[in-house]
């Protein structure tokens, strides 16, 4: 573990931007803290578990869970913070558009993380129209340091406007470093709970009430953002205006510094009055930024004026600075050729576990409707085991709603396949939803004990706390039966004739299983042994069946299969067990020592 960044309470530091979020959540008095791990939002709990033990943290079973318990902590008088990927704030967008009617007791900042380019995320979303909709403030930090900042006057701004505050970041802001000016925690008393139904309860007639307060503290806020120190005007030649947001500003900023550049930190609700008195100054107007046309139509529509942003730049994909020079018409700078890289497609690592169920249901002529997660690359060649992803915990409710279109028939050679922690995150219900309504499809639990996609983070299934506490485990077992399941069995992934023999069981039983397809992640588990696999070339014959197991560890060249005995994982023997002639075996006393 590293030192503890609280023992640093001057001086400047190398944040990231999600290290920077953290270090504004402890220095301006957050108490509590709570998140479902998401890329590009996941370090900072990360930071807060590792470096900031005066703030309680914990992760959540999913991101509408944990807005609903830092909205209790706030209740109860307390600073917190929740973070989120883009898609996250799907999930807890019920409790999201309410909150913004009951407002804030404790300051409460809601991080969303989105993802231009798509990085590690299924959509595009520009969750600056959740903002909007939810009418609840946005602030939009360019680096490391706003980061900082702007989660301190978050939690400031939820305060004295009685509403929760979305900080949104992207995945550059989140991921780039830059340096950061420390000071120490200020500490900032809880202020306790009072009961308050009126503003705690939104029937209907106390919820009329509550939208029109939203309204008023909407129009508060815009007339606030026409003075908040992190909107501002930088003069320059006032030819052509620039009206950027976010780490599209700090491109702008890099290529046309000689611009008149209106740099927007609150980007809802939009400060009008400030941004009437920078259109009147400048002869043209150009809006970047990353996404949708957010603020070009929001300015467009309000002033009337044509406001020109994505007739230059595109929707899709994240920005950089070749991207804005050209969008501003500026000649582009010569680029240095690429670096020759090997190209690397997306694969499971070898070992996986999930490597041998995709296998056998591959065998088997089978395929799954896929959830999100390390086990969506069951879709690769040469495993093609995957048909359908949606969202996060979906493999479930679109495997039964196949079996609603087309009978059990059209699902005979389909499966849900789910991971532990997102089957706790959201495929419960979905399971639950089977029992109920009579379906008879089989449910995969690829169980490898931890949130392996994002990092390795602990969740309700691995018996371990943020902090990696002991805690109660979640037996899925358990909970599979009391959802109505009458057959829950465990296997092991690493047994591809048991695993075939009870996946053939199941798929053909008329009602609701479930198969734990059980074996630790090999990221998080030390392998207890050393091995590697190694050829006999007298007895192979050439047939690449050890190829369909699509391991990174083994390729095929002058009609040999060749082991990478650095990648080979020393507890896996798969491709030794699906040879047919017995020419791929386990070394147990070789250790890996080169690449071959």
């Amino acid at each position: 573990m590293k030192k503890p960044l609280n023992a640093k309470t001057d001086g400047l530091a190398l944040l990231s931007g999600n290290e920077a979020i953290a270090r504004g959540a402890w220095e301006h008095g957050v108490h509590f803290a709570s998140a479902y791990p998401g890329t590009p939002s996941t370090e900072i709990l990360e930071t807060i578990g590792e470096h900031y033990p005066e703030i309680e943290a914990q992760w959540a079973p999913n991101e509408k869970v944990a807005l609903e318990t830092i909205a209790g902590a706030s209740f109860g008088g307390a600073r917190v913070l929740t973070a989120m990927k883009h898609v996250g704030l799907n999930v807890a967008a019920d409790p999201f558009f309410t909150l913004s009617y009951i407002g804030a007791t404790g300051g409460i900042v809601i991080v969303s993380a989105d993802d231009p380019g798509m990085h590690s995320s299924q959509n595009e979303q520009d969750n600056r129209h959740l903002a909007r909709a939810a009418k609840v403030p946005m602030l939009e930090p360019s680096d490391s340091a706003e980061a900082r900042d702007l989660t301190g006057l978050a939690l400031d701004i939820s305060e004295r406007f009685d509403t929760p505050v979305m900080l949104r970041t992207t995945t550059r802001t989140s991921h780039s470093s830059s340096p950061v000016a420390l000071a120490p925690r200020r500490e900032v008393p809880v202020k306790g709970y009072v009961r308050d139904p009126r503003k705690r309860i939104p029937i209907p007639a106390f919820a009329r009430a509550m939208h029109t307060r939203v309204e008023e503290r909407t129009r508060a806020l815009s007339e606030f953002g026409n003075t908040f120190q992190y909107n501002r005007i930088i003069e320059g030649d006032r030819k052509l205006g620039v009206i950027a947001s976010g780490v599209s500003a700090s491109y702008v900023r890099e290529v046309l510094p000689g611009a008149t550049i209106l740099k927007l930190a609150m980007t809802w609700p939009l400060p009008w009055d400030l941004i009437g008195r920078f259109l009147a100054m400048v002869d043209e107007v150009r809006v970047v930024e990353e996404g949708d046309p957010f603020l070009e139509e929001q300015i467009r529509s309000h002033f009337l004026l044509p406001v020109e942003g994505k007739r230059h730049f595109p929707v899709e994909g994240e920005f950089n600075p070749a991207i804005v020079r050209k969008g501003l018409g500026l000649d582009p700078v010569p680029a240095r050729a690429p670096a020759e890289v090997p190209q690397r497609p997306p694969m499971l690592c070898a070992g996986c576990p999930h490597r041998g169920a995709f296998w056998v249901l591959s065998k088997m002529k089978s395929s799954t409707t896929g959830d999100i997660g390390c086990y969506t690359l069951g879709l690769m060649p040469p495993l093609n085991a995957m048909d359908t992803t949606v969202c996060m915990g979906a493999s479930i409710g679109v495997l039964s709603g196949l079996e609603k279109a087309g009978g059990r028939e059209a699902v005979s050679k389909l499966a849900a396949a789910i991971g532990d922690s997102t089957f706790v995150h959201s495929g419960v219900t979905g399971l639950i939803d089977m029992v109920y309504n009579g379906c008879t499809g089989t449910v995969i639990v690829m169980d490898n004990s931890i949130t392996a996609m994002t990092g390795g983070q602990q969740n309700p299934g691995t018996g371990r706390t943020l902090r990696g506490e002991p805690s109660a485990r979640l037996d899925i077992e358990a909970v599979c039966r009391a959802c109505g399941v009458s057959s829950v069995r465990v296997v092991d992934p690493h047994d591809l004739k048991g695993l075939e023999a009870v996946l053939r069981e199941e798929m053909a039983r008329p009602e609701v299983s479930v198969v734990i397809s059980r074996r630790p992640c090999v990221m998080v588990r030390k392998p207890s042994g050393r091995a590697v696999a190694v050829l006999d070339p007298e007895a192979c014959i050439s047939c690449r069946r050890c190829m369909s197991l699509g391991c990174p560890a083994l390729s095929f060249h002058d009609g040999r299969p060749v082991v990478n005995s650095l990648l080979c994982y020393p507890e896996c023997r798969l491709c030794a067990d699906v040879c047919p002639k017995g020419a791929l075996s386990k070394d147990y006393n070789r250790e890996a020592s080169s690449a071959d």
